[in-house]
C-alpha cells in the first residue's frame, strides 16, 4: 500500500533533502518539460542535496532528474503492507475520479479473495469492486487525522494529541473545535501532558479566522489542568462533557 508522508510539507517538497530512496511520488499536475503526465507514478532513485536536484524511475524504466522547486502537485509515499480482512473499516487515502471516490473517504470490506479483489460497501452506501493492485491508496479507517473527520460526526469520539510531537500549525484553537465538535454526546481527549495541552489548544494561528474558536473546549483544558494539579495521582478528569486522560 502506499502511504502518505504526512510530515512533509508544501514547502518541504521544494528540497531534494527532504526525499528519500524508495520514496513513490505522485504528479497531480504532470510536467511537459520532463514528460511526466499528470497522475503518473515514479520512484525515487537519488537524491542529490548540494544541487538540489531528485532523479526518480519512471514505470517505462526512465529516469528522469529535475529541480523539485519547479513541479507543483506533488505528493510523497512510502510503501507499506497492509493485512486486510473481510468487515475491516478501510479508508481512501487519495480521490479516485474515475470511480468518484474523494480522498478520505470511508468504508467496510464485504469480501475479499487471494488474488486481492476486494467489495467495499462505502459509508455512502454505494457498493464497489476492484483488484488491490488498481488501487493501492487504502489504508485502515479505525481512526482518521482531525483534518479528514472534518463534515462527520459519531456519538462518541477518541482524540490522541500528542504535545511533543506536533506543533502550533497541527496543535491549536482550531483543532480543539474540529477534533471535538466531531461527537455528538461524548469526547475523550488522550495525551502526555495535560498542562502542556491547555496551553497549546489556546493558541490561535489565524489573526482573522474564519472559523469560530471552541472557547468552551479550551476553558475545560484550563478547568483540567487546575483539578489535575490539586489532586495528584489521578490519571483520568472530566470537565464540562469532555474528557481528558494522560
Amino acid at each position: 500500500m502506499l502511504v502518505a508522508r504526512q510530515e512533509i510539507t508544501g514547502a518541504d517538497r521544494q528540497w531534494a533533502a527532504q526525499y528519500e530512496g524508495g520514496d513513490v511520488v505522485r504528479y497531480t499536475r504532470g510536467t511537459k518539460t520532463h514528460g511526466i503526465e499528470a497522475g503518473e507514478y515514479a520512484r525515487v532513485e537519488r537524491v542529490d542535496e548540494n544541487e538540489n536536484l531528485v532523479t526518480v524511475k519512471r514505470k517505462n524504466g526512465e529516469q528522469v532528474s529535475y529541480d523539485p522547486r519547479r513541479l507543483h502537485g506533488v505528493t510523497l509515499y512510502r510503501e507499506t503492507e497492509r493485512a486486510f480482512s473481510e468487515g475491516d473499516r478501510v479508508q481512501f487515502t487519495a480521490p479516485n475520479r474515475e470511480r468518484h471516490i474523494a480522498n478520505r473517504e470511508l468504508g467496510t470490506i464485504d469480501k475479499i479473495d487471494d488474488s486481492g479483489n476486494l467489495q467495499l460497501r462505502l459509508d455512502s452506501g454505494r457498493t464497489i469492486a476492484f483488484n488491490i493492485k488498481d488501487n493501492r491508496h487504502l489504508d485502515y479507517g479505525y481512526a482518521v487525522t482531525s483534518h479528514s473527520s472534518q463534515g462527520q460526526t459519531a456519538d462518541r469520539v477518541l482524540v490522541h494529541i500528542d504535545t511533543e510531537q506536533a506543533g502550533e500549525k497541527l496543535v491549536n484553537r482550531r483543532l480543539a473545535y474540529v477534533a471535538v465538535s466531531r461527537g455528538r454526546y461524548d469526547a475523550q481527549v488522550y495525551t502526555n501532558d495535560k498542562g502542556q495541552l491547555a496551553e497549546q489548544l489556546s493558541r490561535d494561528v489565524s489573526h482573522r479566522s474564519a472559523m469560530k474558536p471552541n472557547r468552551e473546549f479550551v476553558s475545560s483544558a484550563h478547568e483540567i489542568e487546575r483539578s489535575s494539579t490539586r489532586s495528584q495521582g489521578h490519571e483520568h478528569t472530566q470537565a464540562e462533557g469532555h474528557s481528558i486522560s494522560r
